[in-house]
Parts: structure tokens; sequence; C-alpha cells
């Protein structure tokens, strides 16, 4: 039996922007669901990654390898920071 993603879980479009936003100084991945979301990690890595979806130990998505958007997790204690583009409103 093969994984199938849920419906909306498919893998975003377009490219990632261009740019690298600043890294904040406060972030949760949960707060970038199913959004562009540039990750830092702790061992200095970067990447922009489109999270689908974020589970205790696993977030899941696609992370964009500079041609096209690839099936990737990551264990969330491994990453350092995140800025999601756009960035979330404040309440």
């Amino acid at each position: 039996m093969g994984y199938f993603p849920r419906q909306g879980t498919m893998s975003p479009q377009s490219p990632p922007p261009t740019f690298i936003p600043p890294k904040p100084s406060v972030s949760y991945i949960v707060d970038c669901l199913y959004q562009n979301t540039y990750v830092w990690l702790i061992n200095g890595s970067q990447f922009w990654f489109y999270p689908t979806r974020v589970e205790y130990g696993e977030v899941s998505g696609y992370r964009w390898n500079g041609a096209f958007w690839q099936f990737y997790g990551i264990d969330p204690r491994l990453i350092d920071a995140v800025a999601c583009y756009p960035t979330p409103t404040l309440y």
C-alpha cells in the first residue's frame, strides 16, 4: 500500500519566493501550515518548505530543492526558526 496524501495536501503548484525572509526570534511551525515557510535548522541548513502536517515528533510537507517541490519530513526538534510567507497576522 502506498502513501496517498489527503485532499488539500498536494504540493504547491508554483515555486517559493525568490528572497530569504528575516529570521524571527520566536516562531512556531504550526502557525505556518499550508504556507510557504522558510526554515532554519539548528545545524545551519536553511530552505523553503511547505508544511502540510505537524505531529508530535514529525513535521511533513514539501521541501523546495531548487527545481521542484519534494515530499519531506523532519523532526521538529531540529528546527531553529521558521518564517511564513506571507507572515501570519498576530491577534
